[in-house]
């Protein structure tokens, strides 16, 4: 019972950072998305280096707040950014990292991500208390605008796409899916009649941030009615948006983006992300309130939506006009 015990970590001894790092990995591995885990694997191979520092500090316990806030200088500093662009990439809101420095809301990113690990060292039984507890986040104030689509370049960017991709850019428009969440899209998710589509856990995969609905506007609603009329007539697959043979979505829809992006002279057209963001940034520019726009995006909290709200400031002038005491 002891040897099993240890196995899975639940006692009360120390480990080595590395052994621990290693284990929660393989925890994750069962526990999370596998994008998840990439973006945790990346965050404690920079901690690990930083740690190259501190030859002395071997062990779970011998991490204390002051390393973890030494740490935050150390990557504000960007020793290693090479690396950082799998983190910055995959987090909400960002473009490519700087030259110089990890940016503020990568850094806080990784702060949370040890936080996490560390509490599960406390369940585990290998610590007694989180070494991040009275460790402050950075102040955010070096956050781009994110990249977004106009009008116009929206309309070129369909009209050059190729047959078998134009429905797939178009529901990236027209919802703000993320890719994960349109290719595991399913036609039972989508409710042609009350027009809603189901942002809904399966077997084998869930939602980065809970389930959601997404309501239909008249020309998704038509183009997803012509789609099951279409997948009904050929393979019947259960995927709304499938392979030629109707199994799940293989196609590298960034590179093909890029490759429109290039063909129609948009520019910096370099990730899907930026479809989302196009969503959301009209939908806010047309007076939509932000608490709306974080439920449709599926957000976890109202910061992430308040990358958004310069864009409100007209819309905001003109609701107090609106006054007439």
């Amino acid at each position: 019972m002891k040897v099993a015990r240890d196995e899975f970590g639940f006692t009360n001894n120390d480990i080595a950072i590395d052994k621990f790092f290693s284990r929660f990995l393989e925890y994750s591995k069962t526990s999370h998305q596998p994008a998840t885990t990439a973006r945790y694997r990346v965050v404690l191979d920079h901690f690990k280096t930083f740690l190259n520092s501190y030859p002395r500090v071997t062990v779970l316990s011998e991490i204390s707040a002051d390393l973890v806030d030494r740490y935050k200088v150390f990557r504000k500093e960007g020793r290693m950014n090479a690396d950082s662009q799998v983190v910055e990439s995959q987090t909400e809101g960002t473009e490519h990292p700087e030259k110089k420095g990890a940016r503020s809301h990568t850094i806080n990113f990784e702060i949370r991500t040890l936080k996490l690990v560390f509490n599960l060292a406390i369940k585990w039984g290998y610590l007694k208390e989180n070494p991040t507890k009275e460790v402050a986040k950075l102040k955010v104030n070096d956050s781009k605008p994110p990249r977004f689509l106009t009008v116009d370049e929206c309309k070129r960017l369909l009209k050059a796409c190729p047959s078998e991709l134009y429905s797939i850019y178009f529901a990236f428009l027209n919802t703000g899916m993320r890719k994960a969440e349109l290719e595991n899209l399913e036609w039972y998710d989508v409710d042609l009649e009350r027009r809603k589509i189901s942002i809904r856990r399966k077997e084998s995969w869930q939602p980065k941030t809970g389930e959601r609905e997404i309501p239909m506007n008249n020309a998704l609603q038509g183009l997803l009615q012509n789609l099951w009329q279409d997948n009904a007539a050929t393979h019947g697959s259960r995927y709304v948006f499938c392979a030629k043979d109707g199994g799940k979505l293989r196609t590298k829809l960034r590179e093909k983006l890029i490759e429109i992006g290039h063909q129609t002279g948009i520019e910096n057209l370099t990730r899907l992300h930026t479809l989302r963001h196009t969503f959301a940034s009209h939908l806010v520019m047309q007076g939509v309130d932000l608490p709306t726009v974080m439920k449709l995006m599926g957000h976890a909290d109202i910061q992430t939506t308040m990358i958004y709200a310069h864009l409100a400031s007209d819309h905001l002038v003109e609701a107090v006009n609106k006054l007439t005491f």
